[in-house]
């Protein structure tokens, strides 16, 4: 089994550049042919026309897949105490970008921010498993010293070009519909398919890796593997984002969600589908409220994703509280029976 997942991480990583750039066609005839027309008619049912221009339906699609990918690695994550990993890997992914742009006004090339931003996140997400295995009670600090330490790279590669650079990395930080291409749509659906279908491939190792490791060591799991794989999926899903949720608010998609899905989940599968709808519905709501009101998308979504949250937690405290609430009033209307009180005594 070790040998098959190997095998097909191999492939993958091998096909990755000649998948992104076959899928450019498909997802333009995707566009055209299927989201065009069906956001079209709705736009005119509702009365929305946003819905009909071409950026806003690539910001809605792109939006879906976030919302899928998300909390799909996320669950993983949130279960295993490692919600921070993605907030750490956002902000090397930030280095990543800046390495980019950097290297492109610097040496005059034309290198994809987006693809040293991949570079840099996948070697740093295989260094911080590494700090992790190795930290034991710190993992906290190493997950912090990496966070701050990849931030304080950017800023050093940003401000080494007199700022030339600030402007080409704004989007990335905070997010844009404006900026959300066809191409990064495709990327979108390319990480939707491979990490949709290598955690549906090892979904049992790797809930058994997340829930017991030392179970899973003694069952002869590679739990190594496992874990830098989940990793290396986190890393993918945070760069893939962070065109439209920005760097700052990326790892929220990870996190929020899945804390929403945990307080009425009964399992863990439940948990992974009622957290794609809490981040669909936030991803769908954040986005419109982003055109709407002229704000950013990724703000807008994250906070869309909290009221979530919030309102989860209060049908849980309500529905905690009414039974509670019943019975006092059931004690509190209850008639004693042939001249007895409620607690035995008889009246006088």
């Amino acid at each position: 089994m070790f040998l098959t997942y190997q095998r097909l991480a191999g492939t993958l990583l091998a096909e990755l550049p000649a998948l992104w750039f076959g899928l450019t066609g498909p997802i333009e005839w995707f566009l055209d042919t299927v989201v065009g027309p069906t956001m079209d008619l709705l736009a005119e049912v509702l009365g929305a026309p946003m819905l009909a221009y071409p950026f806003m339906q690539r910001a809605y699609l792109a939006a879906v897949c976030i919302a899928v990918i998300g909390p799909l690695v996320g669950t993983f994550l949130v279960h295993r105490e490692m919600s921070m990993l993605s907030d750490t890997l956002a902000h090397t992914a930030f280095a990543g970008v800046a390495v980019g742009l950097f290297l492109n006004s610097a040496l005059s090339l034309s290198l994809s921010p987006l693809l040293t931003a991949f570079v840099v996140a996948i070697v740093t997400a295989l260094l911080v498993e590494l700090l992790v295995e190795h930290a034991g009670a710190y993992t906290d600090t190493s997950l912090a010293m990496v966070l701050t330490g990849g931030f304080a790279v950017g800023s050093i590669l940003i401000t080494a070009t007199d700022g030339g650079i600030a402007v080409g990395i704004d989007a990335y930080l905070f997010g844009s519909l404006a900026t959300v291409s066809t191409a990064n749509v495709g990327i979108l659906v390319l990480m939707s398919l491979i990490v949709g279908g290598l955690v549906t491939l090892t979904y049992r190792p790797l809930l058994y890796v997340t829930f017991d490791a030392t179970a899973a060591q003694a069952a002869r799991l590679n739990v190594r593997l496992y874990k830098r794989l989940m990793v290396v999926l986190t890393a993918l899903v945070v760069v893939s984002a962070m065109q439209i949720m920005g760097v700052i608010l990326v790892a929220a998609m990870l996190v929020v969600p899945v804390a929403a899905a945990a307080k009425v989940a009964g399992s863990f599968k439940q948990s992974i589908s009622l957290a794609i709808l809490a981040a669909e519905f936030a991803a769908i709501a954040g986005v419109t409220l982003s055109y709407v009101y002229g704000i950013a998308a990724g703000g807008s979504i994250v906070v869309a994703a909290i009221a979530v949250y919030v309102a989860v937690l209060g049908v849980q405290k309500l529905a905690h509280r009414l039974p509670t609430v019943q019975r006092l009033r059931s004690l509190r209307t209850r008639q004693p029976r042939d001249g007895l009180e409620a607690d035995g005594g008889e009246r006088e």
